[in-house]
């Protein structure tokens, strides 16, 4: 075991050097100058090319993304243009907001997506399965943006139960947790729901009625583990899409996250805070897949690393 999580964990640097390099390219091929941002737009041609020099924004791509890379793998990710801050305490001051969003949106699209999933396979072709099929259509359908902006107004503005934007509370994390999570819950749900009903129509669930055990007790101790080996993959995959999103729901609720960080960076072209935000996004998403395969492996013994 540990030898395949030492490989696998080798597998993933390739990985993260072309995320690294893929980011590196896109920034460099969007129109405008940083030096021009950094300077100002009444700066004069002196200046800029003062800042971009001081910056090294003057020497080959090459050289540019060498130096990055050098400075990235002892992690020193340089100084923000924008703030003329480290990197990497630009990036600590929101990485947990980013983690605690992410943890708490995963833990509500579980929690929902399973138990919608297990209500509508148990009562499948009955108009609760109905009702969860319709839910879960509805939550894959409406965009996080809008559905956020939807939740802000009925649960902030009209009910005034949780607060509109910001950090300072643990309520704060509620609403960006449901926005970000709501979608997740609607494909774990379909998933769960098909799974399970896979599992009951095995023999092994039949001969479990046939003695007369309950059938709360025949989901729960017989067809569950087994229906949950699907959805543990569907919710790996899952993590990349709610990493994507935090850059959305994170700019709609002000939340002082990674995302939003980014949003902020791209938009005064700071290229080392977007550098090292993707980065670092990369790195969590390949590691949160890694975890799920060990995951796998223990809920199915027979499953390996490899």
């Amino acid at each position: 075991m540990g030898t395949l999580l030492v490989r696998r964990l080798a597998a993933l640097v390739p990985v993260i050097l072309g995320v690294s390099v893929a980011v590196f390219l896109m920034l460099h091929a969007v129109p405008g100058d940083p030096a021009q941002i950094i300077a100002g737009q009444e700066a004069s041609v002196e200046d800029v090319a003062q800042v971009r020099h001081s910056f090294g924004l003057d020497q080959p791509l090459a050289v540019q993304y060498a130096r990055f890379l050098s400075r990235a793998v002892v992690g020193d990710f340089g100084t923000s243009f924008r703030t003329k801050r480290p990197v990497i305490d630009e990036i600590g001051d929101r990485y947990g907001y980013t983690l605690l969003l992410g943890a708490a949106a995963i833990a509500f699209a579980v929690a929902v997506g399973i138990l919608v999933g297990v209500v509508a396979a148990v009562f499948k072709h009955s108009w609760v399965d109905n009702v969860c099929l319709l839910v879960s259509l509805v939550g894959v359908s409406v965009p996080n943006f809008f559905l956020g902006l939807l939740l802000m107004l009925g649960f902030s503005v009209w009910l005034q139960l949780f607060p509109l934007t910001g950090a300072d509370t643990a309520w704060h994390v509620v609403l960006p947790a449901v926005t970000l999570g709501l979608p997740s819950a609607a494909v774990i749900a379909r998933i769960m729901r098909s799974s399970l009903i896979e599992i009951l129509g095995n023999d092994y669930i039949r001969t479990a009625r046939a003695k007369g055990l309950p059938e709360w007790l025949v989901v729960g101790r017989h067809a569950l583990r087994n229906a949950l080996m699907p959805v543990v993959t569907v919710v790996g995959l899952q993590m990349g899409y709610l990493l994507g999103g935090a850059v959305i729901v994170e700019t709609v609720f002000a939340w002082p996250g990674l995302g939003r960080l980014t949003v902020q960076a791209i938009a005064a072209r700071d290229f080392p805070v977007v550098q090292a935000a993707v980065l670092v996004l990369a790195a969590t998403f390949v590691l949160v897949n890694l975890l799920t395969d060990l995951v796998y492996s223990i809920l199915d013994p027979r499953v390996t690393l490899s």
